[in-house]
């Protein structure tokens, strides 16, 4: 359970940084308009930024993937070879699941 909620956390920590570049991209195509050497300056510093921003992000997303894919398969050898520790684990999780919410 604790690997899962690293694998979530990283989702959600990859999906709020593309929010972010989408927003910076959208910044910088709102001020593309705008004169002056100080702003353009700031704009192509910020443009670098971004792209440096968006290999990261490419890269910390395929570790994601790659890491939810190890734990996939190690997931599907623990069940193919203990299936019965697997059957009464996962009977017991859906009994205090169904014990929770049936709780008034």
């Amino acid at each position: 359970m604790d690997l899962s909620n690293k694998n979530a956390s990283k989702d959600q920590l990859v999906s709020d940084f593309k929010v972010v570049v989408a927003d910076a991209e959208a910044l910088l195509k709102a001020t593309a308009s705008q004169g002056g050497e100080k702003v353009a300056e700031v704009r192509a510093k910020a443009e670098k930024s971004l792209q440096a921003a968006k290999v990261a992000l490419a890269e910390a997303q395929s570790v994601v993937v790659e890491k939810s894919k190890e734990a996939a398969k190690a997931t599907d050898v623990y069940v193919h070879d203990h299936p019965w520790k697997s059957i009464g684990f996962a009977a017991s999780v859906g009994l205090v699941v169904g014990l929770l919410i049936g709780r008034k």
